[in-house]
């Protein structure tokens, strides 16, 4: 049985103003670093084998406080960045689904397909590991490793989680299982 606590990163503030962060690299904002310290805080206890992080600094900000918390290094893996938007990286989310109706049908941005490939591929790599392991990704990551791996049973996709929030899920038995979705509650 493996473990796996999918942390999304605190606020920056393009996520405050609603602007696609992509490939952008801005850090966090006050809201944001209160959101890392209360994340760690929540998963104090959990005896962590490993700690995984995309490499933008929203995501490496956020994991240091679980990194100080347990004492593990934070390792970094491009398969956890966020979707790229290409040349839309920065522009504000609302104006991007008016023109094209969706960002999914918005030209030059990486699809969920290849999201979801490159994301799934280390959590399954992550399956064997000794005890729980810390992940700490974005938004579409997360709700792209739900979707896949813990899909909900109605067919619809999973929401997107909130910053500073985790979800839990499960590998036992060959079979990876939605545990908590989505909480800023104790672990």
């Amino acid at each position: 049985m493996t473990d796996i606590y999918l942390c999304r990163h605190g606020r920056t503030p393009l996520n405050a103003a609603g602007i696609l962060r992509g490939r952008l690299d801005p850090d966090l904002d006050m809201i944001g670093m209160s959101e890392a310290r209360g994340l760690a805080e929540h998963l104090r206890g959990i005896p962590f084998s490993l700690l995984v992080s995309s490499p933008l600094t929203r995501a490496v900000e956020t994991a240091a406080d679980l990194s100080d918390m347990t004492g593990l290094p934070i390792e970094t893996d491009e398969r956890l960045l966020d979707r790229d938007y290409g040349e839309f990286n920065g522009a504000q989310e609302s104006v991007v689904i008016e023109q094209y109706g969706s960002v999914d049908a918005t030209p030059g941005v990486e699809s969920l397909e290849a999201v979801t490939d490159r994301a799934v591929s280390l959590i399954r790599e992550l399956s064997d590991a000794a005890g729980p392991v810390a992940v700490v990704t974005h938004c579409v990551v997360i709700r792209m490793i739900l979707d896949a791996l813990a899909p909900l049973p109605d067919g619809r996709r999973h929401a997107n989680p909130r910053t500073g929030s985790w979800s839990l899920i499960r590998f036992t038995e060959g079979c990876w299982n939605l545990v908590t979705a989505d909480s800023k509650d104790m672990a």
